[in-house]
């Protein structure tokens, strides 16, 4: 049942609810992982790997919520639901307890190279059935993006 009515056919649709629903998945995904790190992350760089994953979550909550909206407008219920983001993240599990910041570094370059390359995909599915979302999909994609270069950077 969609109690909104989409501006989308029933095939454009399907390809950028899935396109979205993804994201949404992979955004929620990526901000759990990154708070469960900014909260065990140790060693010498403490304080600033500390900061910098919380600007990851920062941008992630901000866009999930873009993506959420995006969804509910064109008639896709969106589902951020524990269960849904675990099985359908492509984002890895992260260790329980202390991470050496140097590791904190790698698990947040390895979950930003997962989500953008899963980004970039749902961008090219979104050209032709909707354009505004994937307009979303590009805006979010370049602040992961300088993400994944900052933390690189780090590991450099």
């Amino acid at each position: 049942m969609s109690v909104v009515k989409s501006p989308l056919s029933e095939t454009d649709l399907k390809a950028v609810g899935e396109a979205l629903r993804g994201a949404l998945v992979d955004l929620v995904d990526l901000a759990l992982v990154a708070k469960q790190v900014h909260w065990n992350v140790v060693g010498p760089r403490f304080r600033s790997v500390h900061l910098q994953l919380d600007e990851v979550v920062d941008t992630a909550r901000q866009h999930s919520d873009t993506v959420a909206e995006r969804a509910s407008a064109i008639g896709v219920n969106p589902d951020g639901r524990a269960g849904t983001v675990a099985a359908q993240s492509a984002i890895g599990t992260v260790p329980e307890g202390w991470i050496q910041d140097t590791d904190a570094v790698k698990a947040l370059v390895d979950a930003l190279g997962a989500v953008v390359g899963r980004m970039r995909e749902r961008i090219e599915a979104t050209e032709k059935p909707d354009p505004v979302s994937q307009d979303i999909l590009i805006s979010l994609t370049a602040d992961l993006e300088k993400h994944a270069w900052m933390f690189q950077a780090e590991s450099a």
